[in-house]
């Protein structure tokens, strides 16, 4: 896909499908600007497209706060004048226990970081994409538990659902100003996230992939593609959809 000179932001992008999401874009031509809490993991990505050749711009951001985010967006169009296409990835898992032995400051903080983090970027970047009279491309990472229950951490389950609910409603408010909001939802994907999931449940990334129709976990990088193509003219008609890129999980 041609995103030849976009500008594009990409939250989480330290590691994971954040990073692959980054990297991807880089490849396709964008000028990519990456955000994470995590600094040493977002220079990292920086640095891996920056010595393939590609425009990057690393900032230090964490999403639950209004003040981070609403300065990210200020360093984007200050550094490229612009902003046409956002993916907002960044996100935590919760704890695989029940519902009654969750603390309050857990539950709050998966909320704070996964739903409100997304409506944050959300804002201030359809605040931008408004003032520009291309309009813009937004992605949110939902997930297959933002689709179905998750037995595993129904406040990680939660924040994805508002996600999903997140992402049709305010693609209906900013559809006729040319600005274009989907969702993808992923099954397990092999990233650090699941690493620490697979290893609090006891078992292993492999075991986690039996569960799906196709056998196996995905790779970040098929994720990323989904995410490319929804901010592509490919998808030029598309908008207020949740993706499932989930080995068949949620076709069962």
């Amino acid at each position: 896909m041609n995103l030849q000179d976009k500008v594009v932001l990409v939250t989480g992008g330290a590691s994971g499908i954040g990073r692959a999401t980054s990297i991807a874009f880089a490849r396709s031509g964008a000028k990519v600007a990456l955000a994470d809490i995590d600094g040493r993991g977002g220079e990292t990505t920086l640095g891996i497209i920056q010595q393939a050749g590609g425009d990057a711009l690393f900032v230090g951001c964490d999403v639950s706060s209004a003040h981070d985010v609403k300065s990210l967006i200020e360093r984007v169009v200050a550094r490229y004048g612009r902003l046409d296409c956002a993916a907002n990835i960044a996100a935590i898992e919760g704890s695989p226990r029940r519902i009654d032995q969750v603390p309050e400051e857990e539950f709050d903080r998966v909320i704070q970081v996964n739903l409100r983090g997304v409506w944050l970027c959300m804002k201030y970047e359809v605040t931008q994409m408004l003032k520009q009279e291309s309009g813009g491309a937004i992605v949110n990472l939902s997930s297959a538990a933002g689709l179905v229950g998750s037995v595993r951490s129904p406040a990680y389950g939660a924040s994805k659902h508002g996600v999903v609910g997140l992402t049709k409603s305010v693609a209906l408010q900013v559809a006729k100003q040319n600005i274009r909001i989907n969702a993808v939802c992923p099954g397990g994907v092999i990233t650090p996230m699941t690493e620490r999931i697979a290893a609090a449940s006891g078992g292993t990334q492999a075991q986690l992939g039996s569960a799906h129709p196709l056998g196996r976990m995905c790779q970040p990088e098929e994720i990323a593609a989904a995410v490319l193509w929804l901010c592509s003219d490919e998808a030029s008609f598309v908008t207020g959809i949740a993706v499932p890129v989930d080995g068949g999980l949620t076709a069962m």
